[in-house]
């Protein structure tokens, strides 16, 4: 046991009652390498201790926080593998400091969180939310009222352009959408293929049809999208947020929501999670929302689980993961002592 590579995993992933609460999620990828011995950590915390975590050399994580007092008491730990592409909860300057790398799964969560894009984006088209409600409620002469929207030729305004906001616009290109986006660190050359026009920030917002949130969330973009924004929108405008709930002001963006500034949103991200039972923006019928989750299909748990898990292979087998967020660990002596390349 003392050679072989151990990995924890966090407890988050399993059901009450010890099941599996999420199908395949890939861990079968760690059994491919008989020196690595997993198993789940023994209680489910919000912020994992150092004690929890200080015999494994891996740790694949879900939802719990990973904080500085995690990682300072656990010399073993080379990496830490997050289900997803977010690391907001992940203190990474001190996974640095101590040499243990932070990998995340851009590859797994590429298509899943597109298609929620596109599904969102076409539920409001359609006004799916009013229509369902009167539906239910006997209303069905009222259907003609609440006509939908066509997207030929309409515009979409990606705000992000990196691993999702591309695979939005290959999606969405057969329903004959003028594409633009805004994203600083956007190489025009890459994106030539895709027929996007890049713009600044206020130009997309006055002129897209519909805005589609999927930037990560850095101390730049915090409330980049705030009330003197909202206010450049169109008044048929929707916006969509399937990044992360502070890029937004949900304050401006509930209050111009209930005055019809713009014609709706679609949140699966708010800026407080779980958002409160009685938050205004829930009582909206011109807004649809999901639970940080709407793109949490099979596809996304094994594609995320098996991207987290070659990570760490890669790194029991002494070789540099691929989707590193902090590569300055590298130059820790330690770590760069136990990898080959």
């Amino acid at each position: 046991m003392s050679d072989s590579f151990r990995v924890g995993v966090t407890r988050d992933f399993l059901n009450p009652d010890g099941t599996l609460g999420f199908g395949d999620i890939g861990l079968s990828v760690l059994d491919e390498d008989p020196s690595i011995d997993w198993e789940f950590l023994a209680e489910n915390v919000d912020t994992l201790r150092s004690e929890q975590v200080a015999d494994y050399d891996a740790l694949l994580v879900l939802k719990p926080r990973v904080a500085e007092e995690t990682v300072v008491g656990a010399p073993r730990l080379k990496v830490v593998a997050r289900f997803g592409v977010g690391y907001d909860s992940v203190d990474v300057a001190a996974c640095t400091k101590n040499g243990v790398l932070l990998t995340i799964t851009p590859d797994g969560v590429r298509r899943p969180v597109a298609v929620s894009a596109i599904t969102l984006l076409l539920a409001l088209s359609h006004k799916l939310l009013i229509k369902d409600q009167m539906t239910r409620e006997g209303r069905w002469d009222e259907k003609l009222i609440h006509m939908g929207q066509g997207l030929t030729g309409r515009t979409i305004g990606l705000i992000g352009l990196g691993n999702i906001g591309q695979e939005i616009l290959r999606l969405a290109r057969p329903f004959e959408m003028r594409a633009i986006g805004y994203d600083p660190y956007a190489d025009a050359a890459k994106l030539a293929d895709l027929g996007v026009e890049l713009v600044d920030l206020d130009d997309l917002l006055k002129t897209a049809d519909y805005i589609v949130i999927c930037c990560a969330l850095v101390p730049e973009t915090h409330h980049l999208i705030d009330a003197s924004k909202i206010e450049l929108m169109k008044s048929g405008a929707y916006l969509i947020n399937v990044a992360r709930g502070p890029i937004v002001d949900q304050t401006a963006l509930t209050t111009a929501l209930q005055e019809k500034q713009i014609a709706g949103a679609a949140l699966d991200v708010f800026e407080q999670e779980p958002v409160d039972p009685n938050d205004p923006v829930l009582k909206l019928d011109n807004v649809i929302v999901t639970p940080h989750g709407i793109c949490w299909t099979d596809e996304l748990f094994l594609g995320n689980g098996q991207a987290a898990c070659r990570s760490i292979v890669d790194v029991a087998q002494g070789r540099v993961p691929q989707f590193v967020v902090n590569r300055d660990a590298l130059d820790q002596p330690q770590l760069r002592a136990e990898l080959k390349d």
